[in-house]
């Protein structure tokens, strides 16, 4: 009985300290001692801990207190998702994807996002709804990729909710529907994804699902475009180009329609474009305009296609 006491004592003396040392790296961790944090993770870690070997796969990962590595990311990813730890399932997954410290495989990744998600891990459902919409790593499977979104977006995650809605616009493994798809845009609009808030602004904007509203639009394009989401940014701009929801302005235009030029969106670089050349909003320009035109015809855009046929007529043979 004594010898058994003693065995007690010393496993619960093992377990405090591990409870201990976990305790310190979290706190080192969250005070920015990267450093001080990875040689406590690597201990337990080297002793089997799960959730340190993925701690420390994160910061190889992140570049947290040790040369980012993402072979070795992988490699303590691996040994925690071996163990089942869901984080670490995802973690190494989300490499596979990407092909960062192992070769990209997008049918390993679907494997260790499935183990993820089988655990109800709401990001790794997103991410598995993902690979079977694009038919990555596995078939294409619309209806599959719906019912992934659904566990994710039933457990409140936005960008999930937004894909489901997304889906029932485009009627994509659910039969279409758009009232649907507004009440999912709506849900994860209010969390705030700009993706949603746009597409929510459109929905307002075209009469789908909801009773047209051009001020409804531009109140969700603002949202939307005042995180920078370049579609949201053009649909803010034409809506003052054309005084729908709010009142005409061609200079508020010309201001948000340059903000998405200038990530690259080709229609807003063609209405942008001619902008320059009526004269909208800006000085009328029409070697700027047709910078512009070209840049969005470049891209494939057919209506920046059709302006450049009309401005630069093809050469008449001789």
């Amino acid at each position: 009985m004594q010898r058994l006491s003693k065995l007690l004592c010393f496993i619960t003396g093992l377990l405090m300290a591990g409870i201990a040392h976990a305790g310190q790296a979290e706190q080192a961790y969250k005070s920015g001692d990267y450093a001080a944090a990875v040689e406590l993770w690597k201990l337990k870690a080297n002793a089997g801990d799960a959730q340190a070997q993925d701690n420390l796969g994160t910061a190889y990962a992140e570049w947290h207190g040790v040369t980012q590595d993402y072979v070795q990311a992988a490699a303590w990813y691996r040994k925690a998702a071996d163990q089942g730890d869901v984080q670490a399932e995802h973690n190494l997954a989300y490499l596979y994807d990407r092909g960062l410290g192992v070769k990209q495989d997008y049918a390993e990744a679907a494997i260790w996002f499935r183990k993820a998600a089988d655990q109800g891990l709401a990001v790794a459902q997103t991410d598995l709804g993902l690979l079977y919409r694009d038919g990555r790593g596995v078939p294409q499977d619309y209806r599959e990729a719906a019912t992934w979104f659904r566990e994710a977006a039933d457990q409140g995650t936005a960008i999930a909710q937004y894909f489901l809605g997304l889906a029932y616009a485009k009627g994509l493994g659910v039969a279409q529907d758009y009232t649907e798809a507004v009440g999912w845009y709506r849900k994860a609009a209010d969390q705030g994804n700009a993706l949603a808030e746009h597409d929510l602004g459109l929905a307002y904007a075209e009469g789908l699902g909801v009773t047209l509203d051009y001020a409804q639009a531009v109140s969700w394009f603002q949202k939307a475009a005042d995180q920078g989401d370049a579609g949201a940014e053009y649909d803010l701009g034409i809506s003052y180009y054309e005084g729908l929801g709010v009142h005409l302005d061609f200079v508020q235009a010309v201001a948000w329609l340059r903000k998405s030029a200038d990530q690259g969106f080709a229609k807003a670089e063609n209405s942008l474009g001619v902008a320059y050349l009526d004269g909208h909003g800006v000085k009328q320009d029409t070697a700027q305009a047709l910078i512009l035109i070209r840049k969005a015809a470049d891209q494939g855009d057919s209506t920046a296609k059709a302006n450049l046929i009309k401005l630069e007529p093809p050469a008449k043979k001789a």
